[in-house]
């Protein structure tokens, strides 16, 4: 049965009380960048018909490429998909955090993650399906922690997607950075194609770079794209946000603020 949410609006000294059939949050107004921007873009990424539309183009793309595809070895063929806000929709979490005033946070995501609950990303499930259908195994390449396994599978298994179990799902360990889990998956798989919303889900060109090598190395890269790498749309956080200010993660909201407001253009 779809849920139906009962959203209410009440100012109380300057707060403001938001009541859902789950929960009551009472959160202070914010002027940050940071912390509506978050709101923002999780309203869009929900209700925007033209974010389901560009999921589903980069899923259209995804599955022309795989038909068209030509195998260069006989290993078996894989594909290797990044999995928060490329298969799985984390959007509440943003929502609920923004509504505390909060960025994220280890406990809070955690939290939100054990529940199993995150939506399928538009056009995921079916192209995962398809690929598999084909004879193309999933690896999933998420920094995820190890206490997040098996929710994490509870919630692709949701899905019905395939190869959700502990062989093709690959963690964090020592590192954020993939090239050596996709280095795995290329010891005994030939990667026909790279699913992520962050560039570093594709090369490690993108590992922790500055805003310059970052535009530079996409560039150099410009016939990957739409090609063997298929990005989905991510406007919330990332690499492209976190290089603003040098990936210093113990920046505070007002410091951002700051970081941000100096790189935005105006007239």
């Amino acid at each position: 049965m779809k849920k139906i949410f009962i959203i209410c609006l009440v100012v109380v000294s300057s707060c403001v009380v938001i009541k859902t059939n789950n929960e009551i949050i009472t959160t202070s107004p914010s002027n940050s960048i940071v912390i509506n921007g978050k709101l923002f873009t999780a309203l869009y990424q929900q209700k925007s018909a033209e974010y389901k539309a560009l999921c589903f183009q980069a899923y259209n793309f995804a599955a022309i490429r795989l038909d068209q595809y030509q195998s260069k070895t006989n290993l078996p063929k894989a594909i290797i998909t990044d999995i928060d806000e490329t298969v799985l929709d984390n959007s509440p979490y943003a929502v609920h955090q923004a509504l505390l005033g909060k960025e994220y946070e280890p406990q809070s995501w955690y939290e939100w993650s054990i529940q199993s609950n995150a939506d399928s990303v538009p056009g995921a499930p079916n192209f995962l399906k398809y690929a598999a259908s084909k004879g193309v195994e999933i690896f999933y390449i998420t920094n995820r922690l190890e206490n997040e396994r098996h929710s994490t599978l509870v919630n692709l298994t949701k899905f019905g997607l395939p190869n959700a179990d502990d062989n093709h799902l690959l963690l964090k360990s020592s590192t954020s950075g993939k090239e050596p889990r996709r280095q795995q998956v290329a010891a005994t798989h030939e990667i026909v194609m790279l699913l992520g919303d962050n560039l570093a889900d594709f090369s490690s060109l993108f590992d922790k770079k500055n805003p310059i090598d970052r535009f530079n190395n996409t560039v150099s890269s410009v016939n990957e794209f739409g090609n063997r790498f298929i990005i989905i749309p991510n406007p919330g956080y990332g690499d492209w946000e976190s290089t603003l200010w040098d990936y210093n993660y113990k920046m505070t909201s007002a410091q951002k603020d700051s970081v941000y407001k100096s790189f935005l253009k105006s007239y």
